[in-house]
Formats: C-alpha cells, structure tokens, sequence
C-alpha cells in the first residue's frame, strides 16, 4: 500500500531536521577529524549536563555501553548479572561480552519492567551454582522507569550495583529526575529509532563518579591512558565525529520531540477509551516518553492484518524473549517466577507507529482504525 504508515520511520526524522543535521556533518567533514575529536567531546559535555550528571562517555553503540559499564565495575568473569529477559537481546548479550552470568528475571505484567520482588528472590536467595550476583541492570523499556522506588533500595540492601540501561528512555523522568542518574552509572543507545537517535549506531555511559568515567574512557579504546599504551585490555568502541555531530544537532530538540510522542499517546488512548484494548500503564509520578506505545492483544496476527488492510504498520518488540532464543534456551538461568509473565507478553505485545514526526492526519487516521477495532 503506498500510503502506508510505518512503525517507525527514522528517515522522517532526518528530514524533519535535514538543514541542521546537514549543516553540522559538514562542519565535521571539514575538520579534518573524525575519531575522538571535538564533536565527540562537544556531545559528551552537553549530553550529561542535559541530564544532570556528572560525565558522559561515548561509544559505538548501546551493546557496548553496557558492556564498557560492566567493565568499568569490575563486573566480570566470576560475576552474575541479573536482568530481565523481556528485552532487547544487547542487554543479556553485553553481559556475557563482559564475562559475567546473566541471571533473567520476570517483569510486571503492567509496566513490562523488572518485578522487584524478583530482584529480592534472587538477591536475598541466590540460585544455586551461580557466582555472585553484583549488579542489577534496570531496563526502562519502551520510555517507561522500572520500579527505581522499590529495586534501588534492594540493590543497596545487598550490595548490587544498579546499572540503568536507558537504551529507550531519554529524557523519560522519575519523580522529576531523569533516568540516568539514579542508579551508579547508566547507558544510553542512539540507534536510528530511538528518541534521540543518530544516523548510524551511537552509545553514552553517563555516571556521576569521575574516576569511573575515566575508566570507560579507557576501556573504550584499548585500555588507553596514555596514548598506544594499554594499562589494561579494552576494546575499540568509539563513537565516530560524523554521529556526534549529527546528535548534537538533534539534542536541543529531544524535549519538543518527547512531548509530540506524548501527544500521539494521549490520542491513541482517547481512540482506545471503552474498547478491548487498553492504553499502556503509565508509572505514577514518571514522565513516560513512548519511545514504543505498546498494546495487549489476544489475536496479534489478526490485528496486525486489519490494521494494515488499513494502511497503518505494526511491530513487535519483542517476539522472542531472550531466554527462549536458540542462542540462550536452556543455558541461561532464570528467576523463580520462571519468566512466566515474561512469555505471556510476549505472545500479545503489539508496537503500534510512534514518532514525532507522524503528522496530526496520520495520527487521526490511525486513531480512527484503533477504533475499528473494538
């Protein structure tokens, strides 16, 4: 159908802002450098203190800020990590490219974040077999916090560190403060469809310790303190000047975009009010910024069908979760829950289009077929 409306459409972004994002890869183009230069450091220092934070450190993408964030713990082989396994497969993926054991837990059915009183089993009971369990990765799916009230405490209580992976929730808040900065460190991913999303891949580890900021600094390329000298093994991951000029041009309008996502929401839960279908929970007191607005649906193919007879797109995020995947089913160790409420989302979730460029029309007409479905 030509006038199809996609899921997701990063090249309506770029041209949404196609002066400023040309303008600044030109600026980088002529600089003359492209690897570690001041574009990069120009992003860093203006994305942490958009979010309040000390030191942000760049890289090549968001599997590699977590893993850098690990690293950077000293959270490695001889380590577990638990998590959830409703997620994108770079979360558990980055575990184990740090050495460590992912430990996968279940989420609130509600929020499709980590269930806290998981996170007490595990941490006060821990599965046996298991090295210990010295972190916890919070993941904000979809723009929404997990439960920071309630896991931030058990973290403290015995002794894991939490580590926010904010991959999908920039500029999402809880209790007025950004995620990012509530637990030791946080990782960001700028893939193309993210809120705040490059041309390419693009990630930021963001802490308020300057001393572990530096050690990711390190990490990131080689374990590098001094130049082509390694005090420790890292790794090459670097975010290039090209994606650092472009981020930067987007940033000033992170805020503007996140409300328009806010907007599409509350119209497609207008669209939804009274049918079969509900609006995605929202966390009380957090500021959640739809990076996905996500629906429980029974009969997912034959939604999916009439919504794109319809002419509007659809998604899954995600069909599979991490722990039924051929590369983890059956090695991979899980909470008591057994990922029960994990694997019924999973048959039901169904993404429908957001992004900010979706014009009022196209949200009507989407709207208008939500309706068709009750």
């Amino acid at each position: 159908m030509d006038n199809m409306i996609p899921q997701a459409n990063p090249g309506a972004g770029y041209r949404a802002r196609k002066a400023e994002i040309d303008a600044a890869v030109a600026r980088a183009l002529d600089s003359g450098w492209y690897i570690l230069g001041q574009e990069g450091r120009a992003f860093e220092a203006e994305f942490a203190a958009w979010l309040g934070t000390a030191r942000a450190v760049s890289c090549g993408n968001g599997t590699d800020a977590l893993q850098l964030a690990l690293r950077g713990l000293g959270i490695g082989a001889g380590s577990a990590v638990a998590t959830v396994s409703h997620t994108a497969v770079a979360t558990v993926a980055a575990i184990e490219m740090a050495g460590a054991t992912p430990v996968l837990l279940d989420i609130d059915p509600a929020t499709y974040t980590l269930d806290p009183a998981e996170v007490e089993a595990v941490l006060a009971h821990p599965p046996a077999g298991l090295p210990p369990i010295r972190a916890v990765i919070a993941v904000h799916l979809y723009g929404q916090a997990a439960d920071l009230d309630a896991i931030a405490p058990l973290c403290a209580r015995y002794g894991a560190v939490l580590i926010e992976d904010c991959a999908q929730a920039h500029g999402a808040a809880l209790h007025g403060r950004r995620l990012g900065m509530l637990g030791e460190i946080a990782c960001f991913s700028f893939y193309p469809t993210k809120n705040l999303g490059a041309l390419g891949d693009g990630g930021m580890v963001a802490t308020a310790n300057p001393a572990l900021a530096d050690e990711v600094a390190a990490l990131r390329q080689y374990g590098w303190r001094e130049h082509y000298v390694s005090d420790m093994v890292g790794i090459n991951s670097r975010l290039d000047e090209l994606q650092a000029a472009v981020l930067r041009a987007r940033l000033p309008h992170l805020e503007a975009d996140n409300d328009r996502r806010i907007a599409i929401a509350a119209a497609y839960d207008a669209a939804l009010a009274g049918g079969p279908l509900a609006p995605p929970a929202r966390r009380p007191d957090a500021r959640h910024v739809f990076h996905q607005y996500v629906v429980r649906v029974p009969d997912r193919a034959a939604c999916q069908a009439a919504l794109r007879a319809q002419g509007i797109g659809s998604g899954i995020h995600y069909p599979v979760p991490v722990h039924l995947q051929p590369a983890y089913r059956g090695r991979v160790t899980l909470g008591p829950a057994r990922c029960r409420a994990t694997e019924a989302a999973a048959r039901e979730v169904l993404s429908l289009p957001m992004y900010p460029e979706l014009t009022d029309a196209e949200v009507a007409r989407i709207a208008t077929a939500l309706g068709t479905l009750r």
